[in-house]
């Protein structure tokens, strides 16, 4: 048996019988894992309202090698209020929470994914207007990908190499790694070249200029490519504030 104490985030729960839950956390120290929650639905005061996603929690779990850990103890550590009372702002928090769920393997460390989502809530989190949420949505779900080894290339065509010039409008596959030249059979989605070289930009954990359409349209291409290496499916639920 094994006890953890860990910051985690929630990204998903589920009645199970009468009073119980199973509630899946991304957490710090052991990546996602799902863990039962005895008597969740039945009294509030046990965990005291800190089964809500977005804000970062602190677990205690019990760990007994089977498939479902036993949360001991939650409490909230960073409330995250701005995010949870504008719709926006909660939309690209869920998506992004969505995506960790699908695309993060169970009892895995992810270090960089924990990191590079905490920073993107904090981004949204912070002062009284976030001017485009879902270019961080994009930023991270680009950030994501690289996380997981599935990181798109907007630079050269990912199966002859052959590099595209600086500002250039491409054919780009995310579910085939990114960008793909005519001589390779190009693809059918093309990026114009400003939005290719903001892209550039993301993944290499640089500021860049993106509006709301730029944005969204890299948001599709993350999803294209979570698609082609997880069980991400449409169904699932675009933002809903697109339009």
């Amino acid at each position: 048996m094994r006890r953890i104490t860990t910051a985690a985030l929630l990204v998903r729960s589920v009645p199970v019988g009468e009073a119980d839950l199973v509630a899946t956390f991304f957490t710090e120290t052991d990546g996602k894992l799902a863990a039962t929650v005895r008597g969740a639905r039945r009294s509030q005061r046990r965990f005291g309202g800190a089964l809500e996603p977005i804000h970062e929690l602190v677990l205690r779990l019990v760990d007994r090698g089977k498939e479902l850990c036993t949360l001991e103890e939650a409490r909230v550590e960073r409330p995250r209020t701005r995010i949870t009372t504008d719709l926006a702002r909660m939309d690209v928090a869920g998506h992004a929470l969505r995506w960790v769920r699908h695309l993060c393997p169970p009892r895995t460390p992810e270090p960089g994914v924990w990191r590079e989502l905490g920073a993107m809530l904090e981004a949204l989190e912070r002062g009284p207007e976030v001017p485009a949420p879902t270019a961080l949505l994009a930023r991270f779900g680009l950030q994501l990908l690289a996380e997981m080894g599935y990181g798109l290339d907007f630079e050269r065509c990912v199966r002859c190499a052959k590099p595209c010039p600086p500002g250039r409008a491409a054919f780009v596959d995310a579910a085939r790694g990114g960008l793909l030249c005519m001589g390779c059979g190009g693809a059918r989605r093309s990026i114009t070249g400003d939005l290719r070289q903001a892209a550039v930009a993301l993944v290499l954990g640089r500021d860049a200029s993106l509006d709301d359409v730029g944005a969204r349209e890299l948001v599709d291409i993350v999803e294209e490519g979570m698609a082609a290496h997880s069980d991400w499916a449409e169904a699932d639920g675009g933002l809903v504030t697109r339009r």
